[in-house]
């Protein structure tokens, strides 16, 4: 409902201001009435708008106002939050930093383990040098009638049996486990090719035709060595290998006593192990697998 406070004259046209209610947070705008013969039609174009100017003079009182309306918070900036480029910052820094210290570590643990590696090696070759096995070298006619050195075989992993071909049952049973050990190893491609070798005892009857005739019953890559007495005897000497011929017999046949051992050699040239006729073959693979495995060039 409104209240008229002036008197408008007929036929003329005006506009109506607004009161704007401090208290009540709203006002009324009333424009363009027209009075016509003692009548007057009013037509509202805006009510209770919330912007405006404020009149000055009261015509109108809104009788029925609006409650407050709410207000919409509005910040200068529509950016993003600084709070969450300071924690990406922290995370960066904080990934550097472990990426940093992490290096570090890995660096330490390398040299540690260089100067582990290090240490290892010069204690095998005191080690091995003090057991004087296999420290010197030799000079063999092969089967084939071609002058072998221990020099032909550095780089490459070595089984030595020191025996003679008329052996009647030891050294036979001796090379067939050795050459059994050295098939089974190449069945799997990660492992180096072992050399087997057989270095006589018995010069006098071993020579090269008598290798030749006794090693093809064997592993095909077995090389048979001889040499003079002398030549035999200063290789054996170097295994520390003990060797005696027994008394003939009528036939002119003897024995010769001598160690059964079979030795590993490793790719330096050096001995690294040996096994005897206790030591089956499955228990020469995995000590040979062992010894490859854990074997780092001097």
């Amino acid at each position: 409902m409104l209240i008229i406070t002036h008197n408008a004259p007929a036929a003329q046209v005006g506009l109506l201001w607004t009161e704007q209610s401090d208290m009540l947070g709203s006002r009324c705008i009333v424009g363009n009435y027209l009075h016509v013969g003692g009548s007057v039609m009013l037509r509202l174009q805006r009510l209770c708008q919330k912007e405006g100017p404020r009149p000055t003079h009261n015509h109108f009182l809104c009788l029925k106002a609006r409650p407050p309306q709410m207000t919409q918070k509005r910040f200068l900036s529509q950016g993003p939050d600084p709070s969450s480029s300071r924690v990406s910052m922290n995370l960066r820094n904080r990934m550097l930093i472990s990426m940093l210290v992490g290096g570090g570590l890995l660096g330490a643990w390398w040299y540690v383990d260089l100067e582990k590696q290090q240490k290892i090696r010069t204690q095998r070759v005191k080690q091995l040098k003090k057991a004087a096995v296999g420290q010197g070298t030799f000079s063999l006619l092969d089967h084939t009638g071609r002058r072998r050195t221990k020099q032909d075989f550095l780089g490459s992993w070595v089984l030595i049996y020191f025996g003679f071909t008329h052996c009647p049952d030891i050294c036979p049973d001796e090379l067939d486990k050795l050459c059994a050990v050295v098939s089974a190893l190449d069945q799997d491609p990660s492992l180096p090719r072992v050399q087997p070798l057989f270095i006589t005892v018995d010069p006098e009857r071993d020579d090269v035709p008598a290798l030749a005739r006794y090693v093809k019953d064997f592993h095909p890559r077995l090389i048979g060595l001889t040499g003079t007495p002398e030549e035999v005897k200063h290789a054996g000497q170097d295994y520390r290998v003990y060797a005696n011929h027994g008394p003939k017999d009528q036939d002119g046949d003897y024995i010769v006593d001598h160690t059964i051992l079979v030795y590993l050699v490793s790719p330096d040239g050096l001995f690294l192990d040996y096994y005897n006729r206790m030591k089956n073959q499955d228990q020469i693979q995995d000590s040979i697998k062992n010894h490859i495995k854990n074997y780092v060039r001097l």
